[in-house]
């Protein structure tokens, strides 16, 4: 099979522009079987609790198809629970999967970008991939994400399918307030949250912002549950993003996010807990402020421990308070790992967090988050009491070196990356 490049992409191209959002991912998908002779082309879109794939179609209104299938309007979404077998590995290893069934060739390839896995693009071929296919097949795949991204914004048609289970008000406030990618890879370091829901929206959030050579983070946990708790974390987060849009010191986001949140969340009866972090890439000094909220914890040489820091109240329980910061100089292989009380309270409590930590180690931060949270889900759900969110930073101390990347993923494992 030979696959001419250029000339592929350029079509993809001006098919995806010519066509409306809601038709972009099937125009590249079209163009794609034409040039492939395949039989079939997809687009299965990983959904939100990241254990099941989607697969987006346009169809005529008829019969409802099961309960792994649903519509809106002419659109159909067809849940694929993720099983252990190929599409699942093809996510988790982000390499290509072929399976010869008869006389056809199915290749899942993965949709990632800078280390967010996106979903799959599934191919059915009569003719089995050569090398060279396969490299070209990635890179549509890769291609493939970019078209997702751009094109999401003017449509809810992803947003809708990834939903395999409802939102309400709480949680789609909550969502708005999470960055649009989980994950981000880097020279220096990959970095990947995740947050497990409660029954009741328990006000967690995390956040990150990667400038030239400083990495901004954070992980906020608002009191209460529900909307009110959805609407103080509102403020603590878009206060945080304001002021670190402008410039100002870890020290002067944090004074400003407790004011805004000691002036106008429920009369003063609420408050945020937070760990707010600031990574200088080229030294590897992470610079942390805790308020009120659990310490970090640090995985070095296997050794988990927790990162002692200066107490402060929690934002915007006292208008008038300071905060004081502390540094912490990150090796070539640390793991830093923050976490609010839902991972560790109530039932989660019967979880040996920092035996599950070494258990994970080896795994890239986008899978160790999700094994983590099974973790909890396994000791303490299926349906939380709080929300459960972490977020990890694996550290390189290679910023100057750059990415090594192939079609969107790492191109080295993160295990092989990390010391022995």
């Amino acid at each position: 099979m030979e696959i001419s490049g250029t000339s592929m992409m350029a079509a993809m191209l001006d098919a995806v522009e010519d066509a409306a959002p809601v038709d972009a991912v099937e125009a590249i998908t079209r163009e794609l079987a034409k040039a492939l002779d395949a039989r079939s082309a997809s687009f299965l879109i990983a959904d939100f609790g990241g254990r099941a794939l989607v697969r987006l179609a346009h169809a005529a209104t008829g019969q409802d198809g099961g309960p792994d299938v649903r519509r809106r309007d002419d659109e159909v979404a067809t849940v694929l629970p993720l099983d252990g077998g190929p599409m699942e590995q093809t996510l988790r290893t982000q390499k290509p999967q072929v399976f010869e069934g008869g006389d056809e060739w199915t290749v899942w390839a993965p949709v990632t970008e800078r280390g967010e896995a996106i979903g799959l693009l599934e191919l059915v071929l009569p003719v089995g991939p050569d090398a060279g296919a396969l490299v070209e097949i990635g890179r549509v795949a890769h291609l493939l994400g970019f078209v997702v991204i751009a094109n999401r914004r003017h449509t809810d048609l992803f947003e809708w399918g990834q939903r395999t289970t409802p939102f309400n008000l709480s949680a789609e406030i909550q969502r708005r307030l999470l960055p649009s990618a989980f994950t981000c890879e880097a020279g220096a370091f990959t970095l990947s949250g995740w947050l497990e829901p409660a029954a009741s929206i328990g006000g967690d959030t995390f956040d990150y912002s990667l400038a030239r050579d400083l990495l901004h983070f954070s992980v906020t946990d608002a009191m209460g549950h529900g909307v009110a708790s959805a609407l103080t974390a509102t403020l603590g987060v878009g206060s945080l993003r304001n002021t670190r849009r402008q410039g100002r010191s870890l020290v002067e986001q944090a004074e400003a996010a407790n004011a805004a949140v000691a002036e106008h969340a429920a009369a003063g009866s609420s408050f945020i807990t937070a760990t707010l972090g600031r990574v200088d890439l080229v030294s590897g000094v992470c610079t942390l402020i805790n308020a009120g909220h659990l310490p970090p914890l640090l995985v070095r040489d296997g050794d988990v421990e927790a990162v002692r820091l200066p107490k402060n109240f929690p934002l915007g329980m006292l208008p008038d308070s300071t905060f004081a910061s502390a540094d912490v100089a990150l090796r070539a292989g640390d793991r830093l790992v923050i976490v609010t009380d839902g991972m560790t309270e109530r039932r989660a409590a019967r979880l040996d967090l920092h035996a599950e930590m070494r258990r994970v180690a080896a795994l890239h931060p986008r899978e160790a988050t999700r094994a983590l949270a099974d973790a909890v889900l396994d000791v303490a759900g299926p349906r939380l009491t709080d929300d459960a969110t972490l977020l990890i930073i694996d550290w390189y101390d290679e910023h100057t070196l750059g990415r090594r990347s192939s079609s969107g993923a790492d191109s080295i494992r993160a295990s092989a990356r990390l010391p022995s």
